[in-house]
């Protein structure tokens, strides 16, 4: 039986778009602030989560919410089951969008929101191919369960209670990275090295700010410092502006007496290529190190000017490594927190992504070391080994094989920094939905993806799942 897989993607797209734009409108930030049991990361999460199963109700699936952090869209029968992993969260939107960020709209082709590509549309894409199935009548002989999650984004606890509750699908994948396959994915781990909040005489540094998440490249700084007096204010901010116009940033600041408060911006990038931003907090650091602080704010600002500031590959630091097949260690200082006087909070955020070969036991060993009595040296929050399915599974030479058949390209594995829901089954991958070539804006302002490689993606995946599960 011969199927045409964009035929019957065509005659869906208004209603696929409809119920995409339906979800990017929803804010589905992480909000501690306001979780409750019923909402345990925040309405925003439970209000996405709740649509996406409403969607799929609407269709005709049987669907299951697992106390609200994550839930589940069955479709067909049989011994095994093919998982899909989609995630319904996003990143803080952050500053600099053209457009709102949370009303979707369409310019040049391009779908702009944040989510449209991490990952509400490559999810509704995965969605619609799986209902397509279904309305075709397709014969199955597994179960497919599409698992949705609402907190991929932060430390995966929706994960981790879900699969407390439910049983692990056999084998799958996520749609939550890019094309041709992901077949490999570094370790994930976080150290966060803690100062205290003593503080110098002449120079003070009053509070220092860069950074939203552990994932995400600081796009903007902020710092109050307090001078000796007036002109040495004065001073500082001239100092500044000669700074920003000598580096890849910029920035402004205002000066009030003997304190100056200085912005800076840089470039935000997701957290897995740092190498692709601009880090505003190490380049703030490498100006203020030029000034005669001390104690814990000297520590700060000098461990993150000498040893963080343009290491991505974590040298400086001593823990860098590269693997022949997974590649190199990488490093991302994602939030900067200083208050002066403040013993507790004021930290560093360091996300290193590290292939097989080393470990996170010898990078916190590395980082111990190096900051030794300047700072204590804290793991944070979930830490994830390495992953890796061989090209001779079935599964990755099926989704290969799909993969070139509709684009007449070369498939190749890739390993990448990146952590998606494909490495939670010892079978798992992700595939797409970027296409070779895209250009990443994921975590990024402007977040877009291209409307046609949204309905492509959802031939691709109609044509994969009914391939792994008839």
């Amino acid at each position: 039986m011969t199927i045409d897989w964009k035929k019957e993607v065509e005659a869906r797209k208004d209603d696929l778009l409809t119920d995409l734009n339906d979800l990017l409108k929803i804010n589905s930030e992480r909000d501690d602030s306001k979780a409750t049991k019923e909402a345990p990361f925040g309405p925003g999460p439970k209000e996405a989560l709740e649509k996406m199963l409403d969607i799929a109700e609407r269709d005709g699936f049987a669907t299951k919410n697992v106390d609200n952090y994550a839930g589940h869209i069955d479709f067909g029968e049989g011994d095994e089951t093919l998982g899909i992993f989609g995630h319904l969260d996003v990143v803080p939107a952050g500053e600099g969008w053209d457009t709102d960020p949370y009303e979707p709209v369409v310019k040049d082709g391009k779908l702009y929101a944040r989510g449209s590509s991490d990952d509400k549309g490559p999810t509704v894409a995965a969605y619609y191919a799986m209902k397509m199935i279904k309305e075709l009548d397709l014969p199955v002989s597994k179960k497919i369960r599409f698992v949705i999650g609402t907190d991929e984004e932060s430390g995966w606890a929706d994960m981790d209670y879900y699969f407390e509750h439910e049983e692990k699908p056999d084998f799958g994948f996520s749609p939550d990275a890019e094309f041709p396959m992901i077949n490999g994915e570094k370790g994930n781990v976080t150290f966060i090295p803690h100062f205290g909040g003593t503080n110098g005489v002449d120079y003070v540094l009053s509070s220092f700010k860069a950074g939203l998440r552990a994932n995400m490249v600081p796009g903007n700084a902020q710092a109050a410092v307090q001078t000796p007096d007036e002109v040495a204010a004065q001073t500082l901010a001239n100092d500044f502006a000669d700074y920003v116009e000598n580096n890849p940033v910029s920035g402004t600041s205002e000066v009030n007496g003997n304190e100056v408060t200085l912005d800076l911006v840089g470039k935000a990038a997701h957290g897995a290529s740092p190498q692709s931003g601009t880090n505003a907090g190490t380049f703030l650091a490498v100006f203020l190190n030029n000034y005669e602080f001390d104690g814990a704010a000297r520590a700060f600002i000098d461990y993150t000017a000498s040893y963080i500031h343009e290491d991505v590959y974590g040298k400086k630091l001593g823990v860098a490594y590269e693997d022949e097949v997974m590649g190199e260690l990488t490093m991302n200082a994602g939030v900067f927190q200083f208050e002066n006087g403040q013993d507790e909070g004021n930290q560093i955020v360091l996300n290193f992504r590290y292939p097989k070969g080393t470990s996170a036991e010898e990078i916190e060993k590395a980082l111990t070391e190096l900051f030794a009595d300047n700072a204590k040296v804290v793991l944070d929050g979930h830490h994830m080994l390495p992953h890796y399915v061989p090209m001779d599974d079935e599964l990755v030479s099926t989704l290969m094989d799909v993969f070139e058949e509709h684009t007449g390209l070369k498939g190749e594995e890739k390993v990448i920094g990146g952590g998606t829901f494909g490495r939670l089954l010892e079978r798992g991958v992700a595939y797409g939905a970027q296409f070779p070539g895209y250009t990443d804006t994921m975590h990024q302002a402007n977040e877009y993806m291209p409307v046609e490689d949204i309905l492509r993606a959802t031939a691709i995946y109609a044509d994969a799942i009914y391939r792994l599960a008839k």
